[in-house]
């Protein structure tokens, strides 16, 4: 079973909900700050142009001498960074002030106008940006040209705009320290579930859904899938005692009446109709029988109390020793069998007589399906630290349709009327590798027949 992870943190609602969150208290925090930011540069710019319309309407009451000692005592007492003149005669030459020509683009029409550039100068204190400029007739026919900057002034609304930075910043720092803190337990407890989900997956329906003591949303989730859960495990139960029932109580009858048959055929006369009849009922009653048998292993091997008896072993003698019980087999089907082990594999933890069993099924099918002259091969290789078991065919292989339906009770491919078995080998070998907790994957080899790939990693997932 393929679980999503949960420790990529933005899958999960908690984040989610979170950088949701997240996103529209920085888009309104950003509105706000627009907004107070305007508002201030309006308000600012209104105080701006009525300073600037107060020195105006002040300058223009003096003149000749009187107006030049008051620009003079003016020049004392304001900030140059934020305010400049310049005094001109009539022919717009310079006689006083800071201002040594009048900005470019300033009509001398006695009203105060906006500036994109002030002047250009060499002096860092007069203005250079924008500002707020008027040129105005004195009394004496002179021109006076009053200056004010609005990049000094408005350095104001640049230090809102910074403390309004400031301000989401330090709220977007713990918000992201508590999205950490916050996704963390609910992460914990997902993580808990999907333990206990892929060990219910695997077989083990004892299983439950962790519960809390906060009876929140996941509590309630996991506590209906409990209800389900225990709803399930009772009807498969009752389905298992029934099955294992019958086959336990058949197998019995089924005995007695072999024996029976096997009488009546020695007292037949041999080589007549009766003895052949008799012949073709008691081989259909072995097939039964073994059928009732496989059944029977197959609940045997889902008993999960099987694995207190694993122990780490070494599988490469366990491999030889298959090679050699299923030589023989190989030789009178006319299939060559060999073995392609690595020096050394990592131990596995299991059970040996079942491990024998499950990869001599494996074996006992390729050798069965590979016509004559055909390969198989049992290898053993090492991969990301695990040991994997490869068995290998030249045969038809297995259609990619039927790859998963191949381990079902009773399920045989379109094909296999042609060779003898009812379907249950592959069932046995599922049992055998769900009770190990390992995967088996089937592919196809490069000889073009059945790849079946058994990864000896302790995992829950299941065939």
């Amino acid at each position: 079973m393929s679980s999503l992870n949960p420790s990529e943190g933005w899958r999960s609602s908690t984040s989610r909900l979170l950088a949701l969150y997240s996103f529209l208290f920085v888009a309104w925090s950003s509105l706000l700050m627009g907004v107070l930011y305007y508002e201030v540069s309006d308000y600012l710019a209104g105080l701006a142009r009525n300073s600037l319309l107060q020195r105006q309407h002040l300058f223009s009451r003096f003149q000749g001498s009187a107006l030049e000692d008051a620009l003079a005592a003016s020049e004392a007492f304001d900030d140059r960074t934020f305010d400049a003149y310049g005094l001109f005669d009539n022919d717009l030459r310079p006689l006083s002030g800071e201002l040594l020509q009048i900005p470019r683009g300033l009509p001398l029409d006695g009203q105060i106008h906006d500036l994109d550039e002030c002047m250009d100068a060499d002096d860092p204190h007069l203005p250079q940006d924008s500002c707020d400029a008027v040129a105005m007739r004195t009394l004496d026919g002179r021109w006076l040209v009053l200056v004010r900057d609005n990049g000094s002034l408005f350095a104001v609304t640049r230090i809102i705009l910074r403390a309004l930075l400031w301000g989401v910043s330090l709220t977007i720092i713990p918000g992201v320290a508590g999205w950490h803190l916050l996704r963390r337990r609910p992460l914990k407890r997902i993580r808990g579930i999907q333990a206990s989900a892929d060990a219910i997956v695997a077989g083990d329906l004892t299983r439950r859904l962790p519960l809390s003591n906060r009876r929140d949303e996941l509590d309630m989730l996991a506590a209906i899938v409990n209800a389900m859960l225990d709803r399930i495990e009772r009807l498969m139960m009752e389905v298992k005692s029934v099955s294992d029932n019958i086959a336990h109580d058949l197998r019995t009858p089924l005995t007695r009446l072999r024996a029976q048959l096997y009488r009546i055929q020695q007292q037949a006369p041999e080589d007549s109709t009766q003895a052949l009849q008799l012949d073709e009922v008691i081989a259909e009653t072995d097939t039964l029988m073994a059928r009732f048998r496989g059944l029977l292993r197959i609940s045997e091997l889902e008993d999960h109390q099987r694995r207190s008896g694993f122990v780490e072993l070494d599988p490469l003698p366990l491999l030889h020793e298959l090679h050699d019980f299923y030589l023989p087999l190989a030789e009178e089907a006319e299939v060559n069998l060999r073995v392609d082990l690595a020096a050394a594999v990592p131990a596995i933890n299991g059970d040996r007589a079942l491990l024998f069993e499950a990869i001599g099924n494996l074996l006992s099918n390729s050798i069965k399906f590979t016509p004559a002259g055909g390969l198989v091969v049992l290898k053993a290789f090492v991969r990301q630290g695990s040991t994997f078991i490869e068995v290998t065919d030249s045969g038809p292989g297995i259609p990619q349709g039927e790859r998963e339906a191949v381990f079902q009770r009773f399920y045989r491919c379109e094909d296999g009327n042609q060779h003898s078995g009812f379907g249950l080998g592959l069932s046995i070998v599922a049992a055998i590798v769900n009770l190990h907790g390992f995967l088996l994957d089937v592919g196809t080899s490069e000889q073009g027949g059945a790849r079946l790939t058994l990864n000896c990693r302790q995992s829950k997932a299941r065939v």
